[in-house]
């Protein structure tokens, strides 16, 4: 089968899928898992929480579809079970945490056991610096680059559409890089399932939302994400895995650093992201996500760039454009906008 006509047998049924589910869990969710304003929040009016298991459900039937309808290797059908078990596992840490909170270390290690079933079971192969550190060093630092992109994915989580903004655009790429052999097939796959998800979810989550993804959400797509960046940085494009998200990473890093050095108690719901200030500083959430977007499309054309060119002056260049274009907008979000 064609590899492109293969990735819209997938993302169609996920995105219907992902979006009937949206239609019919947001009753219950307005019931039992209702998030409510707060003085940290972003929202003003009590919006229901949980669209994530919208998302995931969408994504995971259409993958299990593939799964049975295309041939693909035993090893690789094997990874993604495994992927897709520590996902869920992970959304039900998200879906406890959204309605009896827990404490940080308990969810932190819970987050751990995941990302490490990811990491020790999908990709126990995978090496990216195999001449420049001992495998144990490298399995620790991947831990701990997973843990934090579970985390920030949740961090980033905060207003309307945003993680639509960052991470759909993630998984399309990863999803063409599949069927163009740059990924392998079934990173593709994976990929292609959680873009038709998302894309589902997107029509509750416009501004103002009717439907949050809540830690259910944010969490496991957070973990795919790391997972298939990881995947492509393993096929020798880490630059492109590090351009690819680069604004999700920049905003909640630079944030967290900036939390510590005033003292803040970090893992407490707060509102100074860039993206955040941004909307107190004069930016509507719609010009918000947009520029996001935009920027998010231009990061994946400097991805493509790096894959193409494999020099590594010409690597470092693509690396470098993508470094400015990100310290623009979040220097863009940090001023006061000055309207005509």
């Amino acid at each position: 089968m064609n590899s492109h006509l293969a990735l819209l047998l997938i993302i169609i049924p996920a995105a219907a899928a992902s979006a009937a589910l949206c239609v019919l869990l947001r009753p219950l969710l307005v019931r039992y898992a209702l998030a409510r304003p707060n003085a940290r929040s972003s929202h003003t009016q009590p919006t229901p929480q949980g669209g994530g298991i919208a998302v995931l459900a969408g994504a995971f039937l259409a993958l299990i579809l593939a799964l049975l309808l295309l041939p693909l290797p035993t090893a690789a059908r094997a990874d993604l079970v495994w992927v897709m078990a520590a996902a869920t596992a992970l959304a039900v840490v998200g879906a406890w945490d959204d309605i009896r909170p827990l404490p940080a270390a308990t969810r932190l290690v819970l987050q751990a056991l995941c990302v490490g079933i990811v990491l020790f079971c999908a990709a126990p192969e995978l090496r990216l610096f195999p001449d420049l550190m001992p495998l144990g060093l490298e399995r620790g630092l991947a831990l701990i680059a997973g843990l934090w992109f579970v985390n920030l994915a949740n961090f980033m989580d905060g207003i309307d559409w945003i993680t639509v903004a960052g991470i759909a655009p993630l998984a399309g790429a990863l999803a063409l890089a599949g069927a163009s052999g740059v990924l392998d097939p079934a990173s593709g796959l994976l990929a292609a399932a959680l873009f038709g998800g998302i894309i589902g979810f997107a029509p509750f989550n416009k501004p103002v939302a009717r439907l949050f993804l809540g830690d259910v959400g944010s969490l496991p797509l957070g973990l795919l994400s790391a997972y298939l960046l990881y995947r492509l940085a393993g096929t020798g494009a880490l630059t492109a895995a590090l351009i690819l998200p680069l604004y999700h990473v920049a905003d909640s890093t630079i944030t967290l650093f900036r939390r510590l050095a005033r003292g803040e108690k970090v893992w407490e719901a707060h509102r100074s992201h860039f993206y955040q200030q941004a909307t107190v500083n004069g930016f509507s959430v719609r010009e918000v996500v947009m520029q996001v977007a935009l920027l998010n499309l231009a990061l994946i054309a400097l991805a493509g760039l790096s894959v193409a060119v494999p020099a590594l002056w010409q690597q470092l260049i693509c690396l470098a454009l993508a470094a400015m274009l990100t310290g623009l907008l979040l220097r863009r979000f940090a001023s006061k906008r000055i309207r005509p």
